[in-house]
């Protein structure tokens, strides 16, 4: 069997997968929520949902550096990657002990096609496009919710010393986008580093949960550069995770957007 991953890389399986390692915790929840729990063998010390996962399965490493020798032990069928989260050379380094998928997702689109991907690769159709479908459900009622919304210029926080926020050809931008919120670093891609003295005017301060996690106490490090009324906390996983947690992300979106 034969398959392409979102790199346009061609995957050559013997049988469908058995035995499955995955490297990025959206995706580990993405496989739970398949039904694919038992083929799941090996993955991340960051992989924390369903909250039991690293209990019941190898943790290999981390997403830049796992234990390939231990990865090697476990026999895998597959493994799974993602461009953002994981190296070039960690894939290939991989790709000697068993094919590799890589995602790529920018977009709603390229998170349909993966979770597609997926249903094909495990055999697990039917589950795949009902999530799809209730992804897609979820989105459009959000739509109309926030359509007579105003839109609001935002600074998305994802990391303290040095301080790093969301720029564009990200999937946070694409989601705050969806949100109404305009991205005053969209014009800077990926992760820039930027100065709190420097910091473009907003609407709002946006302090994400992840990867670092924000929280009350680190209020007091923006009151010289903005009023602390213009602070939010959001839930990173909702504003980065492209898997299943869709499922999910846009009642959270609708609740949020209420604040603003």
């Amino acid at each position: 069997m034969e398959f392409q991953d979102q790199l346009q890389r061609q995957l050559k399986l013997d049988k469908t997968p058995e035995r499955i390692i995955s490297l990025v915790p959206s995706q580990t929840e993405l496989l739970v929520d398949l039904g694919l729990e038992d083929k799941l063998i090996g993955v991340t010390k960051f992989c924390v949902h369903p909250s039991t996962i690293r209990k019941e399965k190898t943790v290999v490493g981390g997403t830049k550096e796992v234990k390939v020798e231990e990865i090697e032990a476990l026999q895998p069928d597959i493994i799974l990657c993602n461009k953002e989260e994981n190296t070039k050379k960690m894939v290939a380094e991989l790709e000697k002990i068993a094919p590799v998928h890589v995602s790529d997702i920018h977009n709603l689109e390229e998170s349909y096609e993966m979770i597609q991907q997926y249903g094909e690769i495990f055999s697990v159709e039917k589950n795949a496009l009902k999530l799809i479908e209730k992804i897609q459900e979820e989105f459009l009622d959000f739509q109309k919710s926030i359509e007579n919304q105003p839109v609001k210029k935002v600074a998305y926080f994802i990391w303290r010393n040095p301080w790093m926020v969301a720029g564009g050809n990200t999937f946070v931008n694409y989601l705050l986008k969806l949100n109404k919120f305009e991205n005053v670093y969209a014009d800077i891609e990926r992760y820039p580093a930027i100065k709190l003295e420097e910091l473009r005017e907003v609407d709002y301060v946006l302090l994400s949960s992840e990867p670092f996690p924000f929280h009350e106490k680190y209020i007091f490090e923006f009151e010289p550069f903005v009023n602390t009324d213009k602070i939010k906390f959001v839930d990173g996983e909702y504003f980065s995770w492209y898997g299943s947690r869709l499922k999910n992300a846009f009642q959270y979106f609708k609740n949020l957007r209420v604040e603003f």
